[in-house]
C-alpha cells in the first residue's frame, strides 16, 4: 500500500489550519504531520516531521512564508511547499514561487481543488492561479535578456536531445502530460519518461522551476496563452 502524502500546515491563524486539517484528515491518502503558526516554527517543523508536502501562508508574524519557502527549499529538496494567499494579486505569491514554491492556491479553493493541489505537487507536478503565472513570466521577461551566446554552462538545454528540448517547451507552455502527448503524438508513460529526464537534465527541481528557467532563457514566447484546467487554473 502506497504510504499517505505527509503534510505540514503552516499558517498563524489557529482556526485556519484546524479547517485545513480537518478536510485533509478525511482523505485517505493524506496524513497532517504537523502544524507551525510562522515560518521559523515551519523550519524546525520540517526537520523534526520531514513533511512530503508544506501547505505554507505567506503574511505571518516575524518570519513570513516567502523566506520559510527558501529555508526549507535550500535545506530538504525532497520536501515541497505549496503556498496559499487570499489574494490572487498578492505579489507576495509571485515571491514565493521566485523561492522555490511548487504551487499556489488560493485559500478560498474549494475543496476538491487543494486536495488535487497538494497531490499534484506531490507527485512534482504544479497547479497554478493563471495571474500568478503570468505575473511570474512577464516578470522574467522584463529582466536584461540573456546574452545571445550563452556557455554551455548557462544553458539549461545543452544535454537535451531534441525531443527532450521539444517537451521542456511545452512544459514552459503550461502543457500537462496528457496536453504534451497530444501534440507531440507520443504515449503520456513516454512524455513522463522524457520529462524526468529533462528535470534531471536541467537541474529543475520540479515543473514550475522548469517554467522559470525556461522563459528566463527566452526559450518561449511570453505573450503565449497559459492552458488551463477547466478549474480557472493553469495546469502545468
Amino acid at each position: 500500500m502506497t504510504p499517505p502524502i505527509r503534510v505540514l500546515l503552516v499558517d498563524d491563524q489557529e482556526l485556519i489550519r484546524l479547517g485545513f486539517r480537518l478536510v485533509l484528515e478525511a482523505e485517505a491518502d493524506v496524513s497532517v504531520v504537523g502544524e507551525a503558526a510562522d515560518g521559523d516554527e515551519a523550519v524546525r517543523a520540517v526537520a523534526a516531521h520531514a513533511p512530503d508536502v508544506v501547505l505554507m501562508d505567506i503574511r505571518m508574524p516575524r518570519t513570513d512564508g516567502i523566506a520559510a519557502t527558501r529555508s526549507i527549499v535550500a535545506a530538504y529538496p525532497a520536501t515541497r511547499v505549496l503556498v496559499l494567499t487570499t489574494f490572487d494579486l498578492d505579489e507576495y505569491a509571485v515571491g514565493a514561487l521566485d523561492a522555490g514554491a511548487s504551487g499556489f492556491l488560493l485559500k478560498d479553493a474549494q475543496r476538491s481543488e487543494l486536495t488535487a493541489a497538494i497531490r499534484a505537487v506531490h507527485r512534482g507536478d504544479a497547479v497554478l492561479a493563471p495571474s500568478v503565472t503570468r505575473r511570474l513570466i512577464d516578470r522574467l521577461h522584463a529582466a536584461p535578456p540573456a546574452a545571445p551566446h550563452p556557455s554551455s554552462s548557462d544553458d539549461p538545454t545543452t544535454e537535451l536531445t531534441d525531443r527532450e528540448r521539444e517537451v521542456f517547451v511545452a512544459i514552459a507552455q503550461g502543457m500537462n502530460n496528457a496536453e504534451i502527448a497530444h501534440h507531440l503524438y507520443l504515449s503520456e508513460s513516454t512524455v513522463k519518461t522524457h520529462v524526468g529526464r529533462v528535470l534531471a537534465k536541467i537541474g529543475a527541481r520540479d515543473r514550475v522551476h522548469a517554467v522559470i528557467l525556461a522563459h528566463r532563457h527566452r526559450l518561449v514566447d511570453a505573450s503565449a496563452p497559459l492552458p488551463s484546467d477547466g478549474d480557472g487554473w493553469s495546469a502545468i
